[in-house]
């Protein structure tokens, strides 16, 4: 009974959740990276009056340069056309994790700049915190025209799959005027104008150290800026509600929360990076104990972007995978019951040197949750995240859904029992000496909620 009364304070919330009307036929959902790629280069190529593309990077690479060149073709065909592009301010000063900040995308994008001169498509860096480690641009969307490509992915040539390799994630394409609209009005009110934000295509851009007070102001004003949406739509009818937040208690958190405690059957979810928040690994007992099936579908650690294989040099970030690894080894002892009962699934993706990158919720057959949030203590705490929240109480996107869902399964195999995963023992010697190394002085606690 108590239960009960829980759930439907849950479903409340869910309830009282600003909806926009949204029509099946203005949604597709999109089946790889490549086609992910084509979509927003045909989508840049016909714009017609904006296009904010909003992404943690955009690199210097040739899928990066297929994306930044075809906004300079655009600009150059139509002057009048309303173009920038936001990406993490420290993110696009810096090179990849262990490499020199040697020609960097920030300095690749003044390059363009000036390769282009009279043709302006401004890039915006968005400090979220004063320091990278400590929380970064993680929303997602590119806006153009009355269109929202919705995705996980950033822009280079792995998301892209440009070249051999990809990194797999979700892809839709929504069309819908009023929801473009809000999510645009939130990037123009609450980021475009604050004084932290500055231009990454100016060469005399000011240095860090110099926002870094506009950079605490704008993180507390992150904290209470929502998007703003007229409720038009019933709840008895396809909507979707846009979400964004920052904070342990941001909306979107509690949303997420709400969301799996609504769960009637079944729950399935997926994440790039095991290693999730006390109250969700919380929620998902309690879900099992209900006697409810659970289904999460993670990335096996050689399908991780941090993975480095045995044959390479070998770097500390390395070790992040077995980490995770060890987190679902540990998870998966403690409820290998519900494995052995069929209630809980877990997946492991692989598929040959491609990663994977997937994150998102499925309620019943009702809800869906598209997010770039990674479900980690790094998502709950540091980084601005957003989702869009699709309620589809008739199954209109019933066909789509469980195309992507049967989709992702493809290179998934569900594990029988905890010990089929590697244990400390079983890791390469740099590896095992490492993770012991951090565990003795407790550090690789921090890093869990860092990275």
């Amino acid at each position: 009974m108590l239960s009960n009364f829980r759930r439907i304070k849950h479903q409340q919330h869910l309830a009282q959740l600003p909806k926009i009307p949204q029509t099946v036929d203005d949604v597709q959902t999109l089946d790889s990276p490549a086609d992910f790629r084509v979509a927003l280069l045909r989508a840049i190529e016909g714009a017609q009056q904006r296009i904010y593309l909003v992404a943690l990077y955009l690199e210097q690479d040739e899928g990066g340069d297929a994306v930044l060149s075809a906004l300079y073709r655009a600009k150059q065909r139509n002057p009048e056309i309303d173009i920038n592009v936001l990406v993490d301010w420290h993110r696009a000063q810096r090179g990849r994790i262990g490499a020199a900040a040697v020609n960097t995308n920030a300095d690749w994008y003044c390059r363009m700049a000036q390769d282009h001169p009279g043709v302006s498509v401004p890039i915006y860096g968005v400090p979220v915190n004063t320091r990278e480690a400590l929380g970064v641009l993680h929303l997602k969307g590119f806006i153009i025209d009355d269109t929202v490509i919705y995705s996980g992915a950033s822009l280079n040539n792995v998301y892209l799959h440009q070249l051999e390799s990809y990194r797999y994630d979700r892809y839709q394409i929504i069309r819908n005027p009023a929801l473009a609209d809000c999510m645009l009005s939130y990037i123009r009110g609450h980021l475009l104008n604050a004084p932290a934000v500055n231009r990454l295509d100016n060469v005399n851009r000011p240095k860090t150290i110099e926002i870094r007070n506009d950079t605490r102001m704008f993180r507390q004003s992150l904290r209470v800026a929502a998007y703003s949406c007229n409720d038009a739509a019933s709840y008895d009818r396809l909507t979707i509600t846009p979400l964004v937040g920052l904070g342990k208690q941001s909306p979107l958190n509690k949303t997420i929360h709400h969301l799996m405690c609504c769960t009637d059957s079944k729950l399935t979810l997926c994440t790039p990076y095991f290693n999730m928040p006390a109250l969700l690994v919380r929620n998902i007992i309690s879900l099992l104990r209900q006697n409810k099936q659970v289904e999460i579908i993670v990335g096996d650690k050689t399908a991780n972007d941090f993975y480095i294989p045995e044959d390479q040099p070998f770097k500390i970030i390395g070790a992040l995978p077995y980490l995770y690894e060890i987190n679902l080894r540990r998870f998966l002892g403690r409820l290998q019951r519900y494995i052995d009962s069929g209630q809980l699934i877990v997946r492991l993706w692989k598929e040959g040197d491609n990663t994977y990158h997937l994150k998102g919720m499925w309620v019943d057959d009702t809800w869906q949750l598209l997010t770039g949030n990674n479900l980690n203590p790094r998502a709950w705490r540091l980084d601005l995240e957003n989702a869009l929240l699709i309620h589809d109480p008739q199954g209109e996107l019933r066909v789509q859904r469980e195309h992507e869902l049967e989709l992702i399964r493809t290179h998934t195999q569900a594990v029988a029992h905890y010990s089929e995963l590697q244990g400390i023992g079983d890791y390469p010697v740099k590896v095992r000496k490492l993770i012991r190394r951090l565990r003795r002085i407790r550090i690789d606690r921090l890093i869990s909620r860092i990275l």
